[in-house]
């Protein structure tokens, strides 16, 4: 045993928290959730809207399209408009729609069909089904993705540089840069603004996969000119397994034929019309496939009502806050001769919403927290992930599950575990 930051640490940092008063809101199971980055808890905001929708699927049938508060037929391009403050964009750039690997595939095909190179640049730390997806969309178009999907290597198998960002822009020419804007296993935080300012100036298109960071970041998208953005909607926003996605397009950008069109990205205007002639919607509508999934959609709508009122500047001021605690307890336990590390960033503006604990036998030391209630996920080959997310979780819950981290690894209670031979982390 070693001395360890004292428990009223935690709640003096928690004493005038803002936004103490969402946690009460949301049903978590028994222990502590620090899985947010994964999949957000149910929130009694979500369940509400959910259950609105369905009573009006049972009260109105299909007059739902068209004649409650929020019709249907337009629920899609409203969600957009409520996330939009979340990302930093004019509301008529967002739109929620499809899953976020569609997303990917129906604008990255939509623009390297106008872009002069069929090169995409990525990186090597990329969640894998991004380049599942361009992969396609490149093969699709007659090119080899071996040739023309380029990934910038990690000098340290956790971050990427910006540097070497740039400097593969220039030694490979491509017509797209594609970046996560935080990896998601180290938790780094990528500038966006500078990567699309030097995509730029190179003539090249920025996009981003948001995914790991909406909810959870303040982002500016337009202020900055990113071309296009996705980004699910069960993480940070509480959507709800599945939830809708969504996706960005600057405004410069409207009017391009989408790659994967469909009829709910028709002109809103005409497209009871019936005409066999694709007319896109004006707007980032235009990206949108099939028909809005009413029930996988109408829980993020209370989610984004509790972002309204919280804000997002105070959410992510706040997950600063909690990943820096975790950041020091971690780090005091490594300096007190515990076989942990911090492998995120310890700078605030380099990290997202959660703290990669490398540990050689993370896999059984992320069931061992598991046992005792507190729910993360492993990634290989060394990492825990923990997430303290900022509407529902506390410094004082950061603080208990580094004290149960600590008990775990003084104990070696990991070593009940088998070590993993495959299956969901």
């Amino acid at each position: 045993m070693t001395d360890f930051p004292p428990r009223r640490t935690a709640r003096e940092l928690d004493r005038d928290d803002p936004l103490s008063r969402f946690a009460d809101r949301f049903e978590i199971p028994d222990g502590q959730y620090m899985d947010g980055n994964s999949l957000g808890p149910i929130s009694e905001d979500a369940e509400r809207s959910l259950d609105r929708v369905v009573d009006e699927w049972r009260e109105l049938g299909i007059r739902g399209w068209t004649d409650p508060d929020e019709p249907w037929f337009t629920y899609a391009e409203r969600l957009g408009s409520m996330t939009a403050p979340l990302v930093g964009a004019d509301e008529a750039e967002v739109v929620v729609a499809n899953s976020t690997t569609v997303n990917i595939h129906t604008l990255v095909g939509t623009f390297l069909d106008v872009v002069d190179s069929p090169t995409v640049l990525v990186n090597d730390l990329d969640f894998p089904t991004d380049h599942y997806a361009i992969r396609a969309q490149v093969r699709q178009r007659g090119y080899d993705p071996d040739e023309h999907l380029i990934a910038v290597e990690s000098r340290d198998g956790r971050t990427i540089e910006e540097d070497d960002v740039v400097a593969a822009m220039d030694e490979h020419d491509p017509g797209i840069v594609f970046l996560p804007s935080v990896l998601y296993r180290s938790g780094q935080l990528l500038d966006v603004a500078r990567i699309t300012e030097a995509a730029h100036d190179r003539g090249i298109l920025a996009g981003f996969d948001l995914a790991h960071s909406v909810g959870a970041v303040d982002h500016d998208l337009s202020g900055v000119g990113v071309d296009f953005a996705v980004w699910c909607g069960y993480k940070y926003l509480n959507g709800g397994p599945g939830a809708i996605a969504g996706l960005y397009v600057n405004r410069e950008h409207f009017g391009e034929t989408p790659a994967l069109a469909g009829w709910w990205g028709h002109d809103k205007e005409t497209q009871f019309d019936m005409n066999l002639t694709f007319t896109p919607a004006a707007d980032a509508g235009a990206w949108q496939i099939g028909t809005v999934p009413m029930l996988s959609a109408a829980p993020l709508e209370g989610s984004l009502r509790m972002f309204e009122e919280a804000g997002i500047e105070t959410v992510r001021e706040k997950s600063v806050s909690l990943t820096t605690h975790l950041v020091d307890l971690v780090d005091a336990l490594s300096e007190a001769g515990y076989d942990c590390d911090v492998g995120t960033p310890r700078d605030p503006d380099r990290r997202g919403g959660h703290v990669a604990v490398e540990h050689p036998e993370a896999y059984r030391v992320s069931l061992a927290l598991k046992e005792r209630g507190v729910v993360v996920d492993y990634r290989p080959p060394n990492v825990v992930r923990i997430c303290p997310a900022p509407l529902y979780n506390s410094h004082e819950d950061v603080w208990e599950v580094a004290d149960e981290l600590r008990t775990i690894l003084d104990e070696a209670a990991y070593e009940q575990f088998d070590r993993q031979d495959g299956g969901v982390t």
